[in-house]
């Protein structure tokens, strides 16, 4: 009888590259030697990958890199690791973290989802951003969107306790989804007190993008959310639909 396969998940990217610059394709060339990590489905020692011991964040889709930079060079005690699937925002980190010298930024590009799952250790991150997710907005694909119950009770496990999830979005309906889940969540606590929203993250940079937003009247919704310990409740059983590996535990403490 042949093996079974795993069910494939729906993912919250499509990869689609797009455009990749000279000074891009140079930088993913000659510097992932210095500040990427391959993919492997074996945890890593974050004291050795950074060369110390100090508190960890994580950004989960950096992007063109404007916040993780931004947060590194301001926070030079800290290490920070992004995690983005399309080449070109990385090589744009790698070229900046080298221009600015900056030895406390590491770089994978793969699926969130299987980097949490394989890579990081359980309670091992101080504190982890998704600023402005894609939003998915058609109903048929709202399905997409990373921030669910099952991917919150993965980043469970890898967030200490009192640690923070900071999350932002310029669309009102994902930024609903957002506090509703989270609020739910055992695992949780709002620190602005339930279904309400956070003023702007002060490590988070304003960027272009936003700067014009506002500019148009676009509003953007602030999630600031502390892990704490799970008292009393059964948590579900729904982590296996993100998951890539059964063998792993999927109740967070």
């Amino acid at each position: 009888m042949p093996e079974l396969k795993h069910l494939r998940r729906i993912r919250s990217f499509v990869k689609r590259e797009g455009r990749i610059t000279t000074r891009q394709q140079t930088a993913l060339a000659t510097l992932w030697k210095d500040y990427g990590i391959d993919f492997s489905r074996q945890p890593l020692d974050l004291d050795q990958v950074f060369g110390r011991s100090a508190p960890r964040n994580l950004e989960i889709g950096f992007g063109k890199g404007e916040a993780i930079i931004n947060m590194a060079e301001a926070h030079p005690e800290e290490d920070f690791l992004g995690i983005e699937v399309f080449q070109p925002g990385a090589g744009q980190v790698l070229a900046l973290a080298k221009e600015k010298g900056l030895g406390n930024i590491r770089v994978i590009i793969k699926d969130a989802v299987e980097v949490l799952e394989n890579q990081i250790c359980d309670q091992s991150l101080e504190r982890v951003y998704l600023f402005f997710p894609d939003p998915w907005h058609k109903r048929k694909h709202k399905k997409r969107r990373i921030l669910n119950s099952s991917f919150t009770e993965l980043l469970a496990r890898k967030i200490k306790h009192q640690g923070h999830f900071f999350l932002a979005t310029d669309w009102a309906d994902y930024a609903h989804q957002m506090i509703n889940v989270l609020d739910a969540s055992p695992y949780f606590a709002n620190t602005m007190s339930s279904g309400h929203y956070a003023i702007r993250n002060p490590r988070r940079p304003l960027t272009k993008y936003e700067r014009r937003g506002h500019r148009l009247g676009h509003q953007v919704w602030d999630l600031d959310f502390v892990r704490i310990p799970h008292i009393s409740g059964k948590l579900s059983s729904n982590l296996h639909q993100i998951s890539s590996n059964p063998n792993k535990p999927s109740k967070p403490e």
